[in-house]
């Protein structure tokens, strides 16, 4: 078994609750998204950012507006709904719960 497969799956787990996170603190664009994945070493291509933002859009956590842009296409700009802000909270409360749990039995 390789430790990379287990370490990517552990990111998996993790990227929708950072993705939120990000949009918590502002609107962001993708490639936004993107570097502060990055610059966390949470290491995420846009073949897999971008259909968890279709997902979650079509759940009803994110929006998108459009705004134009001088050096190309429009871009897409993402924001967390109402609805979205609780996700976002039910997430945390997992996470630290989980956290806290993971500690505790791994400490010894």
């Amino acid at each position: 078994m390789k430790i990379e497969n287990t370490k990517a799956q552990m990111r998996k787990g993790v990227l929708e609750l950072c993705i939120l996170a990000i949009l918590d603190k502002q609107e962001a664009y993708p490639s936004d998204i993107i570097e502060e994945l990055k610059a966390s070493k949470m290491i995420v291509k846009e073949g897999t950012l971008y259909p968890l933002l279709t997902r979650l859009k079509n759940a009803g956590i994110l929006a998108y507006r459009w705004e134009e842009s001088v050096s190309g296409p429009p871009r897409k700009y993402y924001t967390l709904t109402e609805e979205g802000s609780s996700f976002l909270e039910e997430l945390k409360s997992t996470w630290k719960d989980l956290s806290t749990a993971v500690t505790k039995i791994s400490s010894k």
